[in-house]
């Protein structure tokens, strides 16, 4: 996050819109966007078009940030729908502590994901009417340089028309001068060639009227157009600077939200890190021992019992259970013998 506090950027801000408005006065829209042609609206055009192209930028800015809101908010709900699911559930004691509290900043970095989420929204918010507001500004502007432009062009042409007009009147005035003078010794028909003559001075005068009428009236409407081409130049010219530092202001606010959101994730991780530093891995072993203790005694040895002696072995560590030998047992006792007498099998010892 940039190191600059709030007073910083603010002379920093007033600055560049000093810098700016100076190079905007030596390069104003109005000097570099003129024409020559009366009836031109070339240089109009570029300005109303370079106003069109940041209009859109602002637009394309506003949905990038609000885009990168939404991207925030899905984050955030994720996050936070993670933290609710079982996390060391059946742990126990100091590592128990700190898988709750890694749970529980979980949650309070997802709540302040959703933060910046409504932060990045009102700052696109923010374009929007700034947006809006230039728009309606230059709407005004433009109908009334729409209309001038009309008006202008309008008279232009009844301008030149009345001079093709009075041209040509003129021109009539001259022949008929001409052929007035060419027939001064005919009397029959100077009467007739003076009278046309005075007819056609007559209409010359009064297309020369026209014309000098139509050119004055030219005058005050090219007066009050570049009157107010020069008011809606400035007033561009503003815009479009307003625009430029609105832009700027707006993306640096925006990195400076998403830096201080790793400040704070890293601030609430840091919870985290001071709870697992205070994790005893020996306590955690010994908890476990006292809470689960079942007896100290371990269980005896199993011994060999005889089935057919008459007292127990002593108790002594019995050697590895290996079947007895063979040798070891007498014979069976014999099934086919018939005598009275019990046969018993003995095992020696």
């Amino acid at each position: 996050m940039s190191n600059q506090t709030g007073a910083e950027r603010s002379e920093l801000t007033h600055t560049y819109t000093m810098h700016h408005k100076d190079l905007l006065y030596k390069l104003d829209f109005n000097a570099q966007q003129q024409n020559s042609d009366l009836t031109c609206t070339g240089g109009y055009d570029a300005i109303i078009q370079c106003l069109n192209d940041g209009k859109r930028t602002c637009k394309e800015v506003e949905e990038f940030m609000k885009a990168r809101a939404s991207v925030e908010e899905k984050y955030a709900k994720d996050l936070l729908g993670l933290s609710k699911k079982v996390c060391g559930h059946n742990e126990m004691n100091t590592l128990k502590r700190s898988l709750d509290m890694f749970k529980l900043q979980t949650e309070h970095v997802s709540l302040s994901h959703l933060q910046l989420a409504h932060s990045m929204r009102e700052e696109a918010k923010k374009l929007e009417e700034f947006r809006g507001k230039q728009r309606e500004a230059r709407k005004k502007m433009e109908q009334q340089m729409e209309f001038l432009h009309k008006q202008k062009s309008s008279h232009f042409k009844r301008t030149m028309d009345s001079k093709k007009t009075y041209e040509q009147k003129c021109r009539d005035k001259e022949e008929a001068d001409q052929n007035m003078n060419r027939n001064a010794n005919n009397t029959k028909q100077m009467e007739k060639l003076y009278s046309k003559a005075q007819s056609a001075k007559q209409t010359a005068e009064e297309a020369d009227r026209v014309y000098y009428q139509n050119v004055t009236i030219m005058g005050s409407i090219r007066d009050e157009w570049l009157t107010e081409h020069i008011n809606a130049c400035e007033m561009f010219e503003n815009q479009a600077m307003e625009r430029i530092i609105f832009l700027r202001n707006t993306v640096w606010t925006h990195l400076n939200q998403l830096s201080q959101q790793c400040v704070t994730s890293d601030e609430l991780y840091e919870e985290v890190r001071k709870s697992l530093e205070q994790c005893d891995v020996q306590e955690d072993i010994g908890h476990i021992i006292n809470l689960r203790r079942t007896g100290e005694k371990p269980p005896a040895p199993v011994v060999y019992d005889n089935f057919y002696g008459g007292q127990r072995p002593p108790a002594v560590t019995p050697p590895p259970r290996l079947p007895p030998p063979i040798s070891r047992r007498g014979p069976l006792p014999d099934p086919t013998n018939n005598s009275e007498d019990t046969i018993y099998s003995v095992i020696q010892f």
